[in-house]
């Protein structure tokens, strides 16, 4: 099963905390903490990884925090995951390294590496501005069956 840590969880979350302000303006690793129960010290951690990564950008002051160094349309899932947990990875050989004793006779290794390519590409076709547009909610319909009153189902 393909999962995101919990820390790509919260990097996700604060990239679309900050790219969904309309203000523009910084955030404080306490203040997007608190708006999603996340404990302080790792969210800062975090932010700190992201920022060393060049995806946010950091000030110090009273006005300080952080912001994105980029348009969210420029920023890709993909990139916001591999600055957390490093490259995306479905296999104990996701290297050609050779360091497992199947390595020679693995018949899935390569067939994995093109899946776990797809998925690469998935998550960086996606941008942090797709992450940060809530869709649009459907207005609910009410069905009527057989024509007969008061037979409604709303979906």
């Amino acid at each position: 099963m393909l999962r995101l840590s919990k820390k790509s969880d919260y990097a996700l979350m604060a990239m679309k905390h900050l790219a969904t302000r309309s203000d523009a303006a910084s955030a404080s690793a306490r203040e997007i903490a608190e708006q999603y129960d996340i404990p302080i010290e790792l969210m800062a951690k975090v932010l700190q990884r992201l920022a060393r990564r060049g995806l946010l950008t950091s000030h110090q002051g009273t006005r300080g925090g952080y912001r994105l160094s980029k348009a969210a349309s420029a920023i890709s899932v993909a990139d916001i995951i591999q600055a957390i947990d490093g490259p995306l990875t479905v296999t104990a050989c996701s290297s050609e390294a050779e360091n497992c004793g199947q390595f020679a006779k693995c018949s899935v290794r390569d067939p994995l590496w093109r899946i776990k390519d797809r998925i690469l590409s998935a998550l960086a076709t996606c941008s942090l501005q797709e992450v940060a547009t809530e869709p649009v909610e459907e207005p609910v319909m009410a069905l009527t069956f057989g024509g007969v009153k008061g037979s409604n189902l709303k979906i």
